[in-house]
């Protein structure tokens, strides 16, 4: 296995020698608990593998994901106890972006004001209330009237120069981190970790194109099989071989599902990928505008935003298109589809109840008339018009090779669609995590959850003043820890 440190002897190969810890997934959540790993603990042999050739090349790909964190502030599909939890796993990232170099901060994360829009009496009244209950807790809001907007965001307010017609509230944020290059910020976390063991004999490594075949218990930890991905220019592989690890994290989205049923867990699951399109205007937005989602609809309503890697453009977006493939761009996930899927009365249930939900029915019904071609700029601009009343057709352009794939899951035993993460504890030392949207805000946290899983189990020192005081900004309850003891993180899951 190829080193990702200097700290590694020469031709160290992880088939020769037991791991700590095997990070399987190289997107933002397995290199964020891989930057926890090396900084936090004293761990001697952690290691992490990724089937592509580079990282985040999947969900965390900055073409592939909102690049939003998400607070709970202006996320309007969550109620005031999730906001609260959520907001203080995003600001893990704002705390860990202070950790950078200026110059580096500033590739990741990325200050815009951002609001959400009410349009009309009955969202008017909705944000209205939301600010009342959320605001002692989120103090930075702002309400903002029509006048508010306009200087805010001339864009929305304004129609030919004059204030629009409807009735205008929001709810904004004037000035904070927002927006983040998920792709950008993996490769910091790897950074990272290698700067957290350099000049130790500590060995943290790295290897790309590598496909995880088959994981097996053996003793107090597994055996691992390991192969090179077929395709992969530039990888890192050393063939096939087997290596052995105390502790395994998969964090390979839809993918996790794939190995845990591959294992024989997680059969009570099943996967309905939503894969999400986007659109390019002009640069009509100066931050990021969302709109209020639609209780009846458990896909995010459209939001127009800058995009971090189109300067000069904006993004609208994303439609909801139920897409029987695990990755958006590789038509071979289908097959791999089909075996999550496991298709039963379960998930025909599920579906059923789905469609059978006029607002849903229509909602799918319109997604899937966004992908027709010559149909989708013009059916789009309705609702973008919603953000932009003036915006134009000839504004709008299709965002090519844009939109990643979130993999929902459907709990097969109660016959019901989860909004939200899923993490499927197989056996003591083996965990497999599927993140769907916002798992990138959620990465830091997620990865202290299971940060505390491997410490209590692996009895290794943990630097956890260190983490609650970089990451969390608390103080610390006493000297740093040793083990386990201490409140785990707590695993968050919400809709997005």
């Amino acid at each position: 296995m190829t080193t990702a440190s200097d700290s590694s002897p020469a031709g160290s190969s992880a088939a020769a020698d037991p791991l700590d810890v095997l990070v399987v997934g190289g997107g933002v959540c397995g290199t964020a608990l891989l930057f926890e790993l090396a900084r936090y603990t004293d761990l001697g042999r952690v290691a992490l593998v990724e089937r592509y050739d580079s990282l985040a090349r999947v969900n965390s790909r900055a073409t592939n994901n909102s690049q939003t964190i998400h607070c709970g502030d202006i996320e309007t599909n969550y109620t005031l106890e999730k906001a609260l939890r959520v907001k203080r796993t995003a600001e893990m990232i704002v705390r860990y972006a202070e950790l950078l170099d200026p110059a580096t901060r500033e590739r990741c994360v990325f200050r815009t004001p951002k609001m959400v829009l009410g349009v009309g009496p009955a969202e008017c009244a909705v944000l209205r209330e939301r600010f009342a209950r959320f605001s002692p807790h989120f103090p930075a809001m702002e309400l903002l009237d029509k006048q508010a907007i306009a200087a805010w965001e001339p864009q929305v307010a304004l129609l030919d120069g004059t204030p629009r017609e409807e009735e205008l509230v929001a709810i904004g944020i004037r000035r904070t981190y927002t927006a983040v290059d998920y792709e950008a910020l993996a490769a910091s976390f790897v950074d990272q970790a290698h700067a957290a063991v350099a000049s130790t004999d500590r060995q943290l490594l790295i290897e790309l194109g590598t496909t995880v075949t088959r994981i097996t218990r053996e003793g107090e930890g597994y055996r691992v099989s390991l192969s090179p991905t077929p395709g992969c220019t530039g990888a890192t592989a050393q063939g096939r071989r087997e290596v052995w690890a105390r502790h395994v994290v998969v964090n390979a989205g839809a993918h996790s599902l794939l190995m845990a049923q591959a294992m024989g867990y997680g059969l009570e699951y099943s996967c309905l990928p939503v894969a999400g399109s986007f659109y390019f205007t002009p640069d009509l937005l100066r931050g990021k505008v969302y709109t209020v989602q639609n209780d009846r609809l458990p896909f995010a309503a459209i939001h127009g935003d800058p995009d971090v890697r189109a300067p000069g453009k904006t993004r609208f977006g994303p439609t909801a298109l139920l897409l029987p493939l695990l990755e958006r761009y590789r038509p071979a996930s289908f097959w791999e589809f089909l075996k999550v899927l496991r298709l039963d009365w379960a998930v025909l249930a599920v579906f059923w109840q789905l469609l059978r939900i006029a607002d849903i029915r229509n909602y799918i019904i319109k997604n899937l008339l966004f992908e027709v071609p010559w149909l989708r700029r013009r059916l789009f601009l309705a609702d973008a018009r919603k953000i932009v009343p003036g915006m134009q057709l000839e504004d709008l352009s299709f965002a090519e090779g844009y939109g990643g794939v979130r993999p929902q899951l459907i709990d097969k035993r109660q016959r019901r669609l989860l909004l939200g993460e899923a993490s499927i504890e197989a056996e003591p030392g083996l965990v497999f995590n599927v993140t769907p949207s916002p798992g990138g805000t959620c990465c830091l946290g997620n990865a202290a959850r299971d940060l505390e899983q491997i410490v209590a189990r692996l009895g290794c020192r943990f630097h956890r003043e260190r983490l609650e005081r970089e990451l969390y900004g608390e103080a610390g309850a006493g000297p740093e820890s040793v083990g386990g003891s201490g409140p785990a993180a707590e695993q968050v899951g919400v809709a997005g």
